[in-house]
């Protein structure tokens, strides 16, 4: 639990009467930012003021301001939490032009609609109070880390969305599962610039407040401290936005980096390839309402655009986001790129052969961009304690990667947590992690019990139609045109594995393998059945958890027997009871 964060919420207690429970966050939240701002700025409040004297335009100032104190953003107003109780009459209006003049990119007041709430408050008399109490919250860089504010952050919208019976785990990803992604994504690629000084990207179209890019660049400096990341994200929710841009902004990132809008509908970094993605999309959530321009972007844009692969069903969204990514990733000849995304298990084998899922994992499959798959313990997300998985893509694989996917059952790598987060129980500890790369590090020599590694074909599999022939009412074969005609009512499908029999598609030819999987499995049944092969579909699935199936032998019938007569006999023994 966030100790700062609970302090902070507790001036939320001011506000009950004029405002509810859920309507608390609208003024937290804010004022939390406005007042980490302030403190970051403190330190070089007069230096602003003099370059703002100096110089009028905005773009020109924007540079000085980086020169001299190295942050990409400023306040040219002379009020700060220091001063603005001085003016009691005037504190609405004064507070208002300390937001106001914050440079253009710092537009996360908007999205909270803050002076309306600026206006509300002091309608409600409240907002002196207010003010008075964020002005003694000490949020300098010195004393409250980056680390720290982010968590405060966090138990804030936790709080926020708990009182507005809202979904906590939509806003934001446990730390534990973050730090995993973050290892398992920079364990291929060399974070460290040369001597040309290259900064890397890291791109997360989910952005959410941004705890995924603020926890992915703390735990990669904690590793390599020489290392440079440049942060960018998109996020559609308005507060979220706020609070991820703020949180970036006041660790010296660009403002620029961080775009409001719906990623999937109005890509903000259209034309843009990054060197790392990570993202935690939503799961099962509808998409509806955008079908429209996601099918008009598919359409218009061709062979080469990012949903041209396939698309998933309506009702779930996830793989359009896997799509994005792979999309995202930097051009194998510019040096290649990495994702990491957090999914359900729904995108490993939802949908039959041919259809927008199957066609999407046969895409990712055939085009080898699919490294590892990476089970997680249940219980491990705040909303959900469904399964989950973390797929890692990489365009540019180690020469051993090459053509092959490794699975990883992580399930049993977790520790029990002291207490409940809503529905997380379990977190992966510094130990259940190292275990986890540690597989993944080994590959082909990992313990077979917890790691699979399989060529790409092994997924792959062809739907055929196997046919009977009509019978009339002597049992005779209905004849069609010189052949039987079918009976739709005993027709049926088999799914055949592409390495049927251990053979691959390569050596044995598409028809080849059919034919004999056929004639070996199917025709001893049924002698009477054909393949229509006009019906022949190419499908692909990932049954991770067949992989790591273990037979638990039944009990001896003995055993369940003594068991049952004990059972019947206390029955017995309570019906007794009933009647006496």
């Amino acid at each position: 639990m966030s100790t700062l964060g609970s302090f902070i919420w507790s001036i939320a207690d001011q506000l009950r009467g004029p405002y509810r429970p859920n309507q608390y966050g609208t003024v937290i939240l804010p004022f939390t930012i406005l007042r980490r701002l302030d403190c970051v700025l403190e330190p070089d409040r007069a230096v602003l003021r003099e370059l703002a004297a100096s110089y009028e335009n905005p773009n020109r100032l924007k540079l000085e301001v980086k020169k001299a104190t190295g942050r990409t953003f400023y306040n040219t107003s002379n009020y700060e939490f220091a001063n603005l109780l001085a003016d009691a009459d005037g504190l609405a209006d004064n507070l208002a032009d300390y937001i106001d003049r914050f440079s253009v990119d710092v537009d996360v007041f908007e999205y909270f609609d803050f002076k309306k709430e600026i206006l509300a408050l002091e309608k409600a008399g409240l907002l002196r109070e207010i003010v008075r109490s964020f002005g003694a919250v000490d949020l300098h860089p010195k004393e409250v880390s980056n680390a720290d504010m982010g968590d405060a952050f966090e138990y804030i919208i936790r709080k926020f969305n708990e009182a507005a019976n809202e979904t906590s785990g939509d806003h934001y990803t446990p730390r534990d599962a973050i730090r995993l992604l973050v290892d398992l994504l920079f364990a291929e690629k060399d974070v460290t610039p040369s001597e040309g000084s290259i900064v890397r990207t890291l791109y997360d179209p989910t952005a959410g407040t941004g705890g995924m890019l603020s926890l992915a660049e703390e735990h990669l400096l904690a590793q390599k401290p020489e290392a440079k990341l440049s942060l960018y994200g998109q996020e559609y929710n308005p507060q979220s936005y706020a609070i991820c841009k703020s949180d970036l902004l006041a660790k010296g990132h660009y403002a620029t980096n961080i775009a409001f809008g719906n990623t999937l509908t109005d890509d903000a970094f259209k034309g843009r390839q990054f060197d790392f993605c990570m993202s935690n999309p939503p799961y099962g959530v509808d998409w509806k309402q955008y079908a429209k321009a996601v099918k008009a972007e598919r359409d218009s844009a061709g062979p080469y655009g990012r949903f041209a692969p396939g698309l998933p069903a309506t009702s779930d969204g996830q793989m359009l986001f896997l799509l994005h990514l792979a999309h995202k990733m930097r051009a194998p000849e510019d040096g290649g790129g990495r994702v990491g995304i957090i999914m359900n298990g729904s995108p490993l084998f939802n949908g039959a052969a041919e259809s927008g899922p199957s066609n999407i994992r046969r895409w990712l499959l055939e085009n080898d961009l699919v490294e590892a798959i990476i089970a997680l313990p249940t219980n491990m997300f705040f909303n959900t304690g469904i399964a989950t998985y973390i797929w890692i893509l990489d365009n540019t694989k180690h020469s051993d990667r090459r053509g092959k996917v490794q699975l990883i059952d992580g399930t049993s790598f977790w520790t029990k947590m002291r207490k409940n987060l809503g529905s997380k129980g379990r977190e992966i500890s510094d130990h259940d992690r190292a275990e986890v790369v540690r597989l993944y590090a080994d590959f082909e020599d990992a313990d077979p019990g917890f790691s699979k590694v399989l060529r790409n074909d092994e997924f792959g599999y062809w739907t055929i139609t196997v046919e009977r022939p009509l019978l009339d009412e002597d049992g005779n074969v209905v004849d069609r045109k010189g052949n039987p005609k079918p009976d739709s009512k005993k027709r049926d499908t088999e799914n055949v594995p592409f390495t049927y029999g251990g053979s691959t598609v390569g050596a044995a030819g598409e028809r080849e393998a059919i034919q004999t999987y056929f004639d070996a499995e199917v025709k001893p049944h049924v002698p009477d059945a054909w393949i229509d092969w006009s019906k022949t579909k190419t499908g692909y699935e990932i049954p991770f958890t067949r992989h790591f199936y273990k037979y638990v032998p039944p009990r001896p019938l003995a055993e369940i027997d003594a068991d049952l007569e004990k059972q019947v006999a206390k029955i017995l023994d309570l019906l007794r009871e009933v009647e006496q």
